[in-house]
Order: C-alpha cells, then sequence, then structure tokens
C-alpha cells in the first residue's frame, strides 16, 4: 500500500507538470509549423509547391493520411520514452540501497491497458486508411477521358482511347553525347503519358509478360500491372507540369530503366499532341496481340470436341 501511495502521489505530480509544459510545448509548435513550407507540412513528400494546386485530386488526401499518422506515432512513442525515463529517474537505486527492489506483477490495470491503446491505434489506422482508399479507388461513372497502358520488358505503350490514337515506347537508352554524365539517358528516349489539366482520367493498366508497377512519383500513388488483369486509376490531374514515373516492381535485368514522364497539359495541347498521333499515322489500338505472354488462362468456358 505504501508503494502504491507513493506511485501515485508521483504520477499526481508528474500530470500537474505536463500540464504546465503543455502550453510551451504548444506555442512552440505553432511557431515552428507558421514557418514550415508546403512540402514539410506535408510530410516531406514529393509534389507540393507553395501557393501551387496539389497535382491530382488525391495528393492531399494522401499526404493528409501520412502526417497524421506519423504525429500519431511520435505520440506514442514521446509518451512511451517519456514515462521508461520517468520510471528510470524515480525509481533508480539511491545511495546506500541495497538488494532487489520490490517486485511488481500481474498489475491487471497496466496490462489492460497495454493491450486496449495499442488494439485501438491499430483499428483507427485501419479505419481512415480504408476510407481513404475507398475514395482513391472509386471509379468515375463517365470519365472525360480513358487511357490504356501496357507495361512491358521494359517500356510502356499509350492507348488514347477516347481518340482512338496510341503511343508506343521504346526502352530508354542511354545518352551518348561527350559531355554526358555516367548513367545519364537519353531524355528523347523516355516514353511520355500526356494527360489534360482538370479532367477526370481513368487509367486501365495491362501487362505485356510479367508483374509491373506504374508509379507516378508526385502522383503519391502507385498500382501493379499484372498479366491477364485490368487495373484502375482514377484521378483528375490539378496542375500543368511534367512528372517522372517508373517501374516500381523488379521485372527483370533493365527494370531499373523502364521510366517514363508524364506530361499534364492544357486541354487545348493535349487535343493537339493527339492529333498529332494521329497525323504521324499512329491512329488506332495496340491491343494484347502483341503480348508477349500469350499462356494466359483464358475467361471463355472450353468447347467441346467436334467431330
Amino acid at each position: 500500500m505504501v508503494l502504491l501511495d507513493r506511485v501515485e502521489r508521483s504520477m499526481v505530480r508528474l500530470n500537474r507538470r505536463l500540464r504546465w509544459a503543455a502550453i510551451p510545448v504548444a506555442v512552440a509548435t505553432a511557431i515552428v509549423l507558421a514557418g514550415c513550407t508546403a512540402q514539410e507540412l506535408n510530410g516531406y513528400l514529393p509534389g507540393f509547391i507553395q501557393g501551387e494546386p496539389p497535382v491530382t485530386n488525391h495528393t492531399e488526401r494522401i499526404s493528409a493520411l501520412w502526417v497524421t499518422s506519423w504525429i500519431v506515432l511520435f505520440g506514442v512513442g514521446l509518451i512511451a520514452w517519456g514515462l521508461m525515463m520517468w520510471a528510470v529517474a524515480v525509481y533508480r537505486r539511491r545511495r546506500g540501497q541495497t538488494g532487489m527492489p520490490v517486485q511488481l506483477r500481474y498489475n491487471m490495470p497496466i496490462e489492460v491497458f497495454f493491450t486496449i491503446v495499442p488494439l485501438l491505434l491499430i483499428i483507427g489506422f485501419y479505419f481512415f486508411t480504408a476510407r481513404d482508399e475507398a475514395v482513391i479507388e472509386q471509379r468515375f461513372d463517365k470519365p472525360d477521358e480513358v487511357i490504356q497502358v501496357y507495361g512491358k520488358q521494359w517500356a510502356w505503350d499509350f492507348n488514347y482511347v477516347n481518340e482512338n490514337v496510341y503511343s508506343s515506347g521504346i526502352q530508354v537508352q542511354p545518352d551518348l553525347s561527350p559531355n554526358a554524365e555516367q548513367g545519364a539517358v537519353d531524355q528523347a528516349s523516355i516514353p511520355t503519358l500526356y494527360l489534360p489539366v482538370g479532367k477526370q482520367v481513368e487509367i486501365q493498366l495491362n501487362s505485356r509478360d510479367v508483374i509491373h508497377s506504374f508509379w507516378v512519383v508526385d502522383f503519391l500513388y502507385k498500382k501493379d500491372v499484372i498479366p491477364g488483369r485490368t487495373n484502375i486509376m482514377s484521378l483528375i490531374p490539378e496542375r500543368e507540369g511534367t512528372y517522372m514515373g517508373k517501374c516500381a516492381e523488379l521485372c527483370g535485368e533493365f527494370h531499373s530503366m523502364m521510366l517514363f514522364k508524364v506530361k499534364v497539359v492544357s486541354q487545348a495541347e493535349y487535343d493537339a499532341y493527339t492529333q498529332s498521333l494521329a497525323d504521324k499515322g499512329f491512329s488506332g489500338q495496340l491491343d494484347s496481340n502483341y503480348n508477349r505472354n500469350q499462356n494466359l488462362p483464358g475467361v471463355v468456358a472450353p468447347q467441346a470436341a467436334t467431330k
């Protein structure tokens, strides 16, 4: 009982000190956050520029989930570290003390606390992740543009479905110019996907051979490209610019060279680009007949043999 009374008195004193400490901490936090840049406020994620709109309609939602998760985890960490340091300081061996200290075990309230709190954290993370994922994965009823993307070792093909034109990519080539840095690539050889700003875009992802992953870094979003399956990305590009993309799934020897660009442009520039593809003779669509992997299971029931 004496030990429990000492613990309770210590906790009361600690709570009183924490309340007084919270005021300068809150003020300091507000001052620090007021001077943060857009990238810092969004957890150092790429794609954020002060005073500019987000890259897509999903990037702010993704960054909010990321930043909030880290705030909660840092809060839990600070509490845990603080309690450990407090226990070390309060229950340290004093001068003249010998032998083992009083041992505590089977403290049911503490054990229940350390079971319930992590469970609530996991449930909370799951809820907010599932909520945001449901919004991000929601397909548009009538998208303004439908683009089919084929991943292949080691490049990308783009079908602009509405305009019935296509762009076929080749593997990125090294930069052989005399002054090129070691490992530099020829920028003109990088396949480029054009997207109209402010429009609802559905991107249909297919593979011609093995599993790839379609990742536009500044979109904060990636999705696997799986043989025999069509995955969908639905988004609205909100800021014009050029954004780098890459394959994020190890897919073979030249995986690191499987790059592409995404150019978000005005509707007029987008129309001019798709018209230029038609003028070059790139009309029609690149279909699955060009797939290297042709032994995938079909979706049609086998037919009985005819005599």
